[in-house]
């Protein structure tokens, strides 16, 4: 690493030297690392074209589970939830005992390993809703019964919210064909001062494609003021957990 001197200072690339600046100056580096050429042809690299091939396969499954969820993961405030995702599949990848190291895949791990996972890490779904969800899983149909409550004692309301809506979800990936499906069952919008009236949420399940399955509910916290819903900053507050997965055989 060499410092730069003199009146000229410079920042990005000439030739194989890169211009930089940091708290210390201008600074300046030579092009290093592998080549890509040896990466792929040498013996000794052979671990890190395995490692290569199944994060390909990671980063491509991740991207797909994301797109399918993303009308759920919207309203979600985390901002490290890509991130949870991506590694949460790499330990279904790992789990994968069909093929060998370096061509496992997502799609053959172990895809229960999603089950229970919270889309939100500073608001999981038994922090807000403080009641018991019942759950029916036929194989035509996910079912979750909501029980009557009062939500100023079974719900953490935000400071800010009005109203708050539960939702029960299921979407479907193929990870062969690159696609995806959703299915939503939305409960009303409904005021934080009114009690709450026993309900069922039920998503149909024959109206999913994929090979792979989840199933979560989530619950969305709104402000309505003059008729215009708002979200609570930033859906910080909104909850969502996968309770139930399945793939076909």
């Amino acid at each position: 690493m060499a410092k730069q001197t003199g009146v000229i200072t410079l920042e990005g690339r000439v030739g194989r030297l890169s211009f930089y600046k940091t708290k210390d100056g201008y600074l300046a580096r030579e092009k290093g690392g592998v080549s890509k050429n040896r990466i792929q042809n040498d013996p000794r690299f052979a671990r890190t074209r395995e490692n290569i091939r199944e994060f390909s396969d990671n980063a491509k499954s991740a991207k797909l589970i994301r797109d399918a969820l993303r009308p759920v993961i919207s309203q979600i405030g985390d901002k490290r939830l890509n991130q949870r995702i991506t590694q949460s599949l790499m330990q279904v990848l790992k789990a994968d005992d069909l093929n060998v190291r370096g061509d496992r895949k997502v799609k053959d791990g172990n895809w229960d390993l999603l089950k229970d996972m919270e889309l939100n890490a500073g608001s999981s779904l038994g922090s807000t809703l403080y009641f018991e969800l019942l759950i029916s899983n036929s194989p035509s149909a996910f079912s979750i019964q909501l029980p009557a409550f009062v939500p100023r004692d079974m719900v953490g309301i935000p400071n800010g919210a009005t109203h708050f809506k539960i939702s029960a979800t299921g979407i479907g990936v193929d990870f062969d064909l690159g696609t995806r499906s959703i299915q939503t069952a939305n409960g009303p919008v409904h005021s934080v001062l009114d009690p709450f009236s026993s309900q069922s949420l039920s998503v149909d399940k024959t109206q999913l494609g994929g090979s792979h399955f989840a199933f979560l509910v989530s619950v969305e916290f709104i402000q309505i003021v003059n008729g215009v819903e708002y979200a609570i900053n930033n859906g910080a507050h909104n909850a969502a957990k996968i309770l139930a997965v399945s793939k076909q055989a």
